[in-house]
């Protein structure tokens, strides 16, 4: 039964099995003045795309388009946990790096010079706790997109993947999520797989590839459900007007390159570059010499042709002849170079050079109540003990540009960098260190996020993480013609610009550790993409090699201005009395001793302090709260009572035992009195516990 809503339109939705759940998608219910605005819910998660369409084109040398995805609190029946902002406000790592996955397979699927202003939003407004929401709000960013009439070439799916138990599966439980070892988010059309991103517990490239493959079939329904809705809606093609290159603009410019470029241009990075702007001024020049003041209103129009030539003689040299730009093999990694220990008061620092990209990395370790609280509408204040930051200011890529916060791009490089280390990590129990690791690139010409894996890896060793295994991460890229895949390792910005595909990879020997796939093109099949994850083993490998003989593994000994760290494990029913009431014992251990005290809920105890005289007279104190007598040991106690059988001796806080007279001495003793007197300091040994907890205790046995 059809419902009419107020503004006379008929409400109605389509819904498909999608990965074992109901994927239903609805139109006409709310959004009434968006372009176009789609309802899609799976599970208990509901999610609304809306897509708005400018009416005329902006006059950018870029397409406008902004998607975004928005954290709701009430869809997950929670108010933030920040003490003084309890409404929405700036998204969160988390949105950001959604918004980014969203963003990624759209959008290529638009046609170059397509000028008009587009903005996408995905509004969690219910969350279903057993699975993330992120590939519904892909769904329904597209959903709404096919519903604009704009030239959008979906639709797209994804779907985030695991494995459970050996076999693939979508829609991981948070425990499932937990248990796997691969954390994949597929995207693409029907065609082909426009975007990757995974994390991963170093798996090979074998399963990663049979996990591309499952999930291409598995995300299909979704894609034609779109189809199906936009056929029911049937949405009036926008008017839009292309902004090309002139056709006959290009052709001259391509005349004026012919002979300039090619081998005159494969030189090694930046010579390379200074060549490129030489002749990119002389062009100008000689352009506004022949058509005189008028080409200052046509200079953008030339200067974008001169840039599609430039592209176009790249690819010409990588496809014909194997050549490219900076003179190098289709598999060959520009000029390595690393050194650790560069800065001399940070506790671990690297810099990581490859061509011209440079990244400097610092560590900074702290107690674990440094751990970075996590406040987001799917997580109840999750702590970080590993934080990856990046910057990359203009003076990398030498231009002026005003300082301000990290944007998406600097929020993406730090995470990827992150979950490339997070799989060999050490736990809190083997290190109890909060690390904040910072990568400040001081140059770009491509990969500075896999820079800033290999600059992390070994900063981190420098400061003495015990990482299971170094991480290296390489940046690899494509291009297609007719059919034929030709991969590039170890990508520069002239071939990350000129070409169909880059993708990251990081790893150790032994498997991937963290994965990101961009495709250009409309589709790739798995089996080209299987080609580049084994060209980029290799490459990975040659890096690693490098890294390896700057620092083979973690140093020893940390830095001698790093706090030191010591830890105890009690049982849990114990935490109250190292607490005390009201804080009140904790607080005088800290007072007294200096250190630093972090209690977590499982009975971990850490103690940090730069004084180790320090760590040790607390842990001997908390030690004194919470240990419980053991048959065997031998204490040091204290004479509290004498009486004619023996003597009561306090051997931890709150705890006395009796020796018997008998236990005093190895000789026959006639008195108490005649060997121990009150207050006295004497060894003893614990020799047994009786059924109601009573324990008797030996000087004889402790001699």
């Amino acid at each position: 039964m059809s419902t009419i809503n107020p503004n006379g339109k008929e409400i109605f939705s389509v819904s498909t099995d999608f990965c074992g759940q109901k994927l239903t998608m609805e139109v006409n219910r709310v959004g009434f003045r968006s372009t176009a605005s789609v309802l899609v819910t799976y599970g208990d998660t509901v999610v609304l795309g809306t897509a708005m369409v400018g009416s005329k084109p902006v006059m950018m040398d870029y397409f406008p388009l902004s998607i975004d995805y928005e954290e709701k609190f009430y869809a997950a029946g929670k108010i933030s946990g920040s003490r003084f902002v309890k409404r929405e406000g700036r998204p969160s790592d988390e949105a950001i790096l959604i918004g980014r996955l969203i963003d990624r397979p759209i959008r290529p699927l638009f046609p170059k010079g397509y000028r008009q202003e587009v903005q996408v939003v995905a509004s969690v407004l219910s969350l279903d706790p057993n699975f993330r929401p992120d590939a519904i709000g892909m769904i329904a960013c597209s959903a709404a997109l096919m519903l604009t009439g704009t030239p959008f070439y979906g639709p797209v799916s994804g779907i985030r993947v695991g494995r459970v138990n050996g076999e693939f599966k979508a829609f991981l439980t948070p425990e499932e999520r937990a248990a796997s070892d691969l954390d994949l988010v597929v995207a693409g059309i029907s065609s082909g797989i426009t975007m990757v991103e995974a994390g991963a517990n170093e798996v090979s490239e074998e399963m990663v590839a049979e996990a591309l493959t499952w999930a291409f079939e598995a995300y299909q329904p979704a894609i034609k459900l779109q189809q199906e809705l936009a056929k029911k809606v049937a949405p009036v093609a926008q008017e839009y007007e292309l902004i090309l290159p002139n056709v006959e603009i290009q052709a001259e410019v391509d005349k004026w390159v012919d002979g300039k470029f090619g081998d005159a241009l494969h030189k090694p990075y930046p010579e390379r570059n200074e060549l490129v702007s030489t002749l990119r001024w002389a062009f100008h020049d000689q352009m506004r010499e022949k058509l005189g003041d008028d080409y200052d209103k046509m200079h953008d129009e030339y200067d974008e042709a001169f840039t599609s030539a430039l592209h176009k003689d790249v690819r010409k040299g990588i496809i014909k002849d194997g050549t490219r730009p900076d003179g190098r093999k289709l598999d060959e990694v520009r000029q390595l170079s690393s050194e650790v220990g560069v800065l001399p008061r940070t506790h671990g620092s690297s810099i990581f050079t490859r061509g011209l990209t440079q990244a400097m990395n610092i560590i900074t370790l702290a107690p674990l109540s440094f751990s970075q609280i996590v406040d987001t509408m799917e997580s109840n204040d999750e702590e970080r003990r590993y934080m990856h930051h990046y910057n990359a200011p203009g003076f990398t890529v030498g231009e002026v540009r005003r300082l301000s916060g990290p944007g998406r791009r600097e929020i993406g490089h730090g995470y990827l960098a992150e979950r490339a280390l997070a799989a060999v990590f050490p736990s809190a129990e083997d290190f109890p260190y909060a690390v904040r690791s910072v990568t400040e690139i001081m140059s770009q010409n491509g990969s500075t996020s896999m820079a800033a894996t290999c600059s992390s890896c070994l900063a981190l060793m420098d400061a003495g993480v015990p990482l299971k295994a170094p991480v290296s991460g390489i940046a690899m890229g494509l291009m297609m013609d007719n059919g034929k895949p030709y991969v590039l390792s170890d990508i520069a910005d002239a071939e990350d610009f000129a070409g169909d595909m880059d993708f990251k990879v990081t790893g150790t020997e032994k498997g991937i550790t963290a994965l990101q796939m961009d495709m250009k093109v409309h589709g790739l099949p798995v089996e080209i993409l299987k080609e580049a994850l084994e060209k980029g083993k290799i490459g990975r490998a040659f890096i690693l090699k490098h890294m390896i003989e700057t620092l083979a593994a973690p140093r020893e000994a940390l830095s001698k201005y790093a706090p030191r760290i010591e830890k105890i494990k009690i049982n849990p029913d114990k935490i109250g009395a190292v607490i005390g009431k009201g804080g009140e014992t904790i607080k005088k251990i800290t007072a007294e001793t200096g250190a630093q005290i972090d209690i977590a809920e499982d009975g971990l105890i850490t103690i940090a302090a730069v004084d180790t005289s320090a760590i040790e007279q607390a842990m001997n104190w908390i030690k004194g709260l919470t240990e419980e007598p053991e048959v065997g040991t031998i204490y040091e106690g204290k004479v509290v009572t004498i009486k004619d059988f023996g003597a009561f001796v306090n051997i931890m806080p709150g705890i006395d035992g009796m020796v018997h007279i008998s236990e005093l001495s190895k000789d026959r003793v006639e008195r108490v009195e005649d060997v121990l007197h009150e207050g006295q300091i004497v060894k003893v040994k614990l020799i047994g516990i009786d059924e109601r907890g009573r324990l008797s205790l030996s000087i004889k046995a402790a001699l």
